[in-house]
């Protein structure tokens, strides 16, 4: 023995206050002349270790904070708890701790999260047996993930979105496994195509109320209402009419991209090669003509009072026929309009109130397209008594979209009960049906990828797991402020 000196740690906190473990502890010099260390310090089993400031106690608790909170935020909550510490020290107390042990995987969740939102991606590989993430690849190409599934032959089901990367990775490299689209993007992939299809017949409600304002008009043989019916897409151009610069454009344009289309360029091809945004082109795509195009109506701009004339109406008919009175009135109710709107509206309806004569209710505001879709994706029994009438209205007034909603619910029963076997029988039908080209753009989406629909309409697994994990990732880079490398981040993600 050489010599003594005394030694501190850290320890847990005590009823909130800072507690320090001091101790005298013994040197040792060794004996033999050819020995590298010479001294040696006495360690305490289980307490103490070489270079060690903190308890095994206070080290505990600070991996926990550096896991759950990483570092400025850790340290913060780490003060506040009586245990110093700076961000680094966490950082490499979070760098230091083992990773878990890699298991037998037999059911795999796999989905990409944004690194940097549009331009750097990540792979999350979940076990959806145990639902705990086992592993997290650096991008979400093909090959990485062939790379990793070639490694783990044991893989028995893989539970993915429907990129065709992660298909055809668990194509090439784990052949055994049976792949499974996942249902919930299955369903968000449909609700897409329904919005654009009641997007392409919103005209027929717009023209069904404004038919309906016109014959108020004739009936009541005084000013003018509300704006009349647009034109029918199907309404010729009168031939003396002179053509704009804009309607010269778009008969270019539409020769431009079906003479290409013809040539066999796809879409994104046709694109890039005149400049056009996609969407644009794909429009052009499915005009049968270029009259479609030109002749297209457009919607009128909506007035404030149209959230209010059902109530000025009603208000009417009970005797009350005061402008300002119900400017007020209405006011209270939200409108942000002038009262001169409001008297210019109830000054027809206030004289055939006087003449005891009835038009009939006021015709609501045509819903958006996005509040339509909701109503057909949504289950009827969640609908509210409001919304059954508005879809009702939308269903008798398009059959266009009477026809969409019978799909939908019909795809929704297949989904929900998981009778995959039904889905060739829809598939057939959809191909049949030759007014509704969104669906049939759905439905060839679903043949490039027919088996792992099958299966995610039929078996029980799903990325219900994967996809909470993806937004607890999300509140981890949140938490870093972005500023985290990918290994500090997988770290958490993996001892999270």
């Amino acid at each position: 023995m050489h010599s003594r000196y005394r030694r501190t740690l850290e320890d847990a906190t005590a009823a909130g206050r800072s507690v320090s473990l001091r101790l005298l502890v013994r040197r040792f010099r060794c004996p033999v002349p050819a020995c590298e260390v010479l001294t040696f310090a006495e360690q305490i089993p289980g307490l103490t270790w070489r270079y060690a400031r903190r308890s095994p106690v206070a080290k505990a608790a600070l991996e926990v904070i550096a896991v759950a909170l990483a570092g400025r935020p850790g340290s913060r909550l780490a003060a506040a708890l009586g245990l110093a510490a700076s961000r680094s020290v966490l950082l490499r107390l979070l760098r230091a701790l083992p990773l878990p042990v890699p298991r037998t995987v037999r059911v795999l969740g796999v989905d990409d999260f944004a690194l940097r939102r549009g331009h750097v991606y990540a792979t999350v590989l979940i076990d959806l047996e145990t639902g705990r993430p086992i592993d997290v690849l650096a991008d979400r190409q093909s090959a990485t993930l062939a790379a990793w599934l070639q490694e783990h032959p044991e893989i028995e089901v893989i539970c993915r979105d429907r990129a065709g990367a992660y298909a055809e990775a668990a194509a090439t490299a784990a052949p055994q496994a049976i792949q499974v689209a996942d249902r919930w993007h299955l369903w968000n992939n449909l609700a897409g195509h329904v919005e654009k299809t009641v997007a392409r017949h919103h005209r027929c409600l717009t023209e069904a109320r404004a038919q309906t304002l016109q014959r108020q008009q004739q009936l009541s043989g005084l000013a003018v209402i509300a704006a009349p019916a647009p034109e029918s897409a199907s309404s010729p151009r009168p031939a003396d009419t002179p053509e704009s610069a804009a309607q010269a454009r778009v008969r270019h344009r539409y020769q431009s991209v079906h003479q290409l289309a013809a040539d066999g360029y796809g879409a994104k091809t046709i694109a890039r090669q005149l400049n056009l945004a996609r969407g644009t082109v794909r429009r052009y795509l499915r005009a049968c003509t270029v009259d479609d195009l030109l002749n297209r109506p457009r919607a009128g701009r909506p007035s404030r009072l149209d959230p209010f004339t059902a109530y000025l109406q009603q208000r009417l008919a009970e005797g009350k026929t005061n402008a300002t009175e119900l400017f007020r009135e209405i006011t209270a109710r939200g409108y942000k309009g002038t009262a001169n709107s409001v008297r210019i509206y109830l000054k027809p309806l206030r004289t055939l109130a006087a003449l005891n004569t009835d038009l009939g209710p006021v015709p609501t505001p045509t819903p958006k397209p996005r509040k339509i879709s909701s109503w057909i994706l949504r289950h009827p029994d969640k609908l509210t008594d409001k919304d059954r009438t508005g879809l009702a209205a939308a269903l008798a007034a398009c059959p266009h979209l009477k026809t969409l909603a019978g799909h939908v619910r019909r795809f929704a029963e297949i989904l929900t009960r998981r009778h995959g076997h039904q889905l060739e029988d829809w598939l057939h039908d959809i191909d049949t049906e030759t007014e509704q080209p969104d669906l049939a753009s759905f439905a060839t989406g679903l043949r490039r990828d027919l088996p792992a629909v099958v299966n995610g309409l039929t078996l029980a697994h799903n990325s219900g797991p994967v996809e909470g994990h993806v937004n607890k990732i999300k509140m981890l880079k949140r938490q870093m402020f972005g500023r985290a490398n990918l290994d500090l981040l997988r770290r958490r993600i993996l001892l999270a």
